[in-house]
C-alpha cells in the first residue's frame, strides 16, 4: 500500500497541520491521494480532545485550541516529536482498538531500539515508562475516525519544556508525572523518527 512520507524541518502551526490532514482525508476517501504518515513539530500549543473538562485548564490565560480528536487537554512544542497520520483503515481491518494498539506498539518498539522499555495502560491511553521507581507518561495519543479513516496522532517529548505542562492536567491525570527521553537516557535521538515510520509502516502492513 502506498504511503506518503512527509517530514517539516521547520515548526507548523497547529491549525494549519489539522487542516492539511482534513483536505488529506477528503482526497484519500475519493481515491484522490495516498495515505500519510507526517513528522513534525509545532509551535507552542495546548489543544483540547472531545472529552476534556475545562477544570482540566489551571491556566486560563493559556492559547488552548479546542479539536476533534479524542482524548484530553495536553501541550505541543519545541523538543517534542509528533507523528501525524491519515490511513484508510478500509484497506486494512476497521478494528479502532487494534488500531490504537498498532500505535502503542510502535511507539514501544522505537523506544525499545534505544534500550528504553516502556508500556501501554489499558485505563490511561499513551505511553508509560518507570523511572526511579515512578510511573511517568512519555508519548500521547489522539485519535478520529472519520468514514474508516484515521487521522490526528501521537506525540513523544525528546526534550520538551515539562514546565509548560503546570498549565493543564495533562490528559486528565493528576497522580502521574510526564517524562522527557532525554530525561531517561541522555542519548541522540536523531534517528528517533525514522525509527517510528519504519515500525509504523511494518506494523500497518502486518
Amino acid at each position: 500500500m502506498n504511503i506518503e512520507i512527509k517530514k517539516s524541518i521547520k515548526p507548523v502551526n497547529y491549525d494549519d497541520a489539522i487542516k492539511f490532514l482534513e483536505n488529506r482525508l477528503i482526497d484519500i476517501n475519493t481515491n484522490n491521494a495516498n495515505d500519510l504518515i507526517w513528522i513534525l513539530e509545532h509551535e507552542e500549543v495546548y489543544t483540547a480532545g472531545t472529552s476534556y473538562n475545562k477544570k482540566e485548564i489551571l491556566n486560563k490565560n493559556i492559547n488552548l485550541i479546542e479539536t476533534n480528536r479524542g482524548g484530553k487537554v495536553t501541550y505541543h512544542g519545541p523538543g517534542q516529536i509528533v507523528l501525524y497520520f491519515v490511513i484508510d483503515l478500509k484497506k486494512r481491518k476497521k478494528d479502532i482498538r487494534k488500531f490504537i494498539t498498532l500505535i502503542e506498539k510502535t511507539i514501544i518498539e522505537s523506544l525499545l531500539e534505544f534500550n528504553i522499555k516502556s508500556f501501554a495502560d489499558s485505563k490511561n491511553i499513551g505511553i508509560w515508562l518507570n523511572h526511579n521507581e515512578e510511573i511517568k507518561k512519555v508519548a500521547a495519543i489522539g485519535v478520529r475516525v472519520s468514514k474508516w479513516i484515521a487521522y490526528h496522532g501521537f506525540s513523544i517529548n525528546v526534550n520538551a519544556d515539562l514546565k509548560k505542562y503546570k498549565a493543564i492536567i495533562p490528559c486528565g491525570i493528576t497522580d502521574k508525572k510526564i517524562a522527557n527521553l532525554k530525561e531517561i537516557k541522555d542519548l541522540n535521538y536523531k534517528d528517533l523518527d525514522d525509527k517510528i515510520i519504519n515500525n509504523f509502516i511494518k506494523n500497518l502492513e502486518i
